[in-house]
């Protein structure tokens, strides 16, 4: 993998042409995976469910995650406004918001208006269960899942056939994940090589403070954060990224969380979390649980102030958060999620002009890989931290994985 994402990084980068022509290699593999991750969620959460003797423990399951994602969410965001205010990477530039090209910007703002909080909470019910599937809606392919998979443990005796059936179903999807991602290398070296070819290493250049700034709040969060909320689980973060760094470049070659999400619900099972609690926390996390994400509205949000000279009163970044921890929710689940919850967040705060985005626009790319790495890690905690709290890990698979507590 790190060799597909090395030579892709080259050809980009030298053959630029080639590189942007190679972009079906990662949008083909990306599809590949995008087909599988609605019936893998819907068994793995109905066997799991179904599965369970107490179907009550459902709703305390997601109670404590909602809690986790809650709490963990909220720090991301205090840390990229705490981080922004600290380093400001803005300052010195000077610009006139009036000058900025808003073009592009203007379909993300549309996008934006389009997610609110009560079209999102709409939206988690399917038209059709049908439709759900075919339109990959992750959530409402959880919603369905979840009500189906409990309905399923209420008949009892006269649901054990059906369950037995999608348990194989499950066990064959699961062998389809293994032979797709046998096909990741491809898809990551076209993904990397069309995103150097695309945007040139060269264009983060005038930007390269915000995006190292991102890069290190990212990392001081995982290693940090996510580093003391791990060692309270009993177990290393470092372990945990070693055990999924397949599935990490595999994120950062196509700068696309969900292109490891079956695999990453496969490990979690395989590090002896319970199937329920994988099945529940994964998909959820992928919506709800986005760490990377916030750490990059707050961040992006006082560069974009600091950018245009505009100093933010504490009652206004107050007010900044407090509208990021919604929109983030309402935006869940869309395509280019990041982009657009900062849209929807500068819409609303009247401080920080929407236009500004027009000035991270180039280098959104590059720190959208960084965006998901820390979004996957940060699911990956999630799933173990509420396993453990359950009290359901299996501690013999789970010290085969991240040896004895640290």
């Amino acid at each position: 993998m790190l060799v597909a994402i090395l030579l892709g990084g080259l050809i980009g980068h030298f053959a630029p042409a080639t590189g942007v022509a190679l972009k079906p290699l990662g949008d083909g593999f990306i599809k590949l995976v995008k087909m599988i991750i609605a019936p893998v969620i819907f068994l793995t959460i109905v066997t799991g469910i179904a599965g369970m003797r107490d179907v009550a423990s459902v709703g305390r399951v997601a109670l404590k995650a909602f809690a986790y994602f809650l709490t963990l969410s909220t720090l991301a965001l205090i840390v990229g406004l705490v981080v922004g205010n600290i380093v400001r990477p803005g300052d010195g530039l000077n610009i006139d918001p009036a000058t900025l090209a808003t073009g592009e910007v203007g379909s993300y703002v549309a996008k934006a208006h389009d997610t609110t909080i009560t079209g999102f909470l709409m939206g988690i019910i399917p038209e059709t269960v049908a439709g759900a599937f075919a339109d990959g809606n992750l959530l409402q392919v959880l919603f369905f899942a979840i009500s189906f998979g409990i309905a399923l443990a209420l008949t009892g005796e006269r649901g054990r056939p059906l369950l037995a059936v999608f348990e194989s179903a499950s066990a064959g999807m699961f062998r389809l994940v293994e032979i797709f991602m046998r096909a990741a290398p491809i898809g990551a070296f076209g993904a990397f090589a069309f995103t150097i070819g695309r945007y040139g290493i060269a264009s983060v250049a005038n930007l390269a403070a915000l995006v190292a700034t991102f890069y290190l709040t990212a990392l001081v969060f995982v290693l940090g954060i996510l580093g003391l909320v791990a060692h309270r689980a009993g177990f290393s973060i470092l372990r945990l990224i070693g055990y999924l760094r397949a599935e990490l470049f595999l994120v950062l070659g196509t700068s696309s969380s969900e292109s490891a999400l079956p695999s990453l619900m496969e490990k979690m099972e395989a590090a002896g979390c319970p199937k329920s609690v994988v099945g529940l926390v994964v998909p959820t996390g992928y919506s709800f649980n986005l760490d990377g994400t916030n750490i990059y509205m707050t961040l992006a949000a006082l560069f974009i102030a600091q950018a245009t000279n505009i100093e933010l009163s504490l009652g206004e970044q107050l007010l900044l958060l407090g509208v990021a921890m919604l929109s983030s929710k309402g935006a869940a689940g869309v395509t280019g999620a990041g982009f657009i919850t900062l849209a929807a967040t500068l819409s609303i705060v009247p401080s920080v002009p929407v236009a500004g985005m027009a000035l991270i626009l180039g280098v959104d790319r590059f720190m959208s890989e960084c965006r998901s790495l820390t979004n996957f890690i940060g699911n990956a905690v999630a799933c173990v931290v509420v396993s453990r709290w359950e009290g359901g890990i299996d501690e013999t698979k789970f010290a085969a994985v991240f040896g004895p507590k640290p």
